[in-house]
């Protein structure tokens, strides 16, 4: 089994000119705890290797650069499309 991923991201809609930051990433039990903490408050769960690849090389409290902005918009309209799905079916 791969060893697992995860990255976690914040968009400040107080700050829309901004770029959404990384608020957490790491590999393993890192990774694995991101995953527990995030279904523990029901947020969904994107999986995309190459992206999360690409998003660990960031630092924390960094925002996501040009190059990754279009991949990390299609996160967040399945996000923003989950939750619509969500509330649809009494979620």
């Amino acid at each position: 089994m791969k060893e697992q991923k995860a990255v976690a991201l914040k968009y400040d809609t107080e700050n829309p000119s901004g770029a959404p930051k990384v608020v957490a990433k790491g590999k393993g039990a890192i990774a694995e705890k991101i995953i527990e903490k995030a279904e523990e408050f029901d947020v969904p769960l994107f999986q995309n290797a190459a992206l999360a690849d690409s998003l660990l090389n960031l630092d924390i409290d960094e925002q996501i650069p040009p190059n990754l902005y279009k991949a990390v918009a299609e996160v967040f309209v399945w996000l923003m499309q989950s939750e619509q799905k969500a509330q649809m079916s009494g979620r």
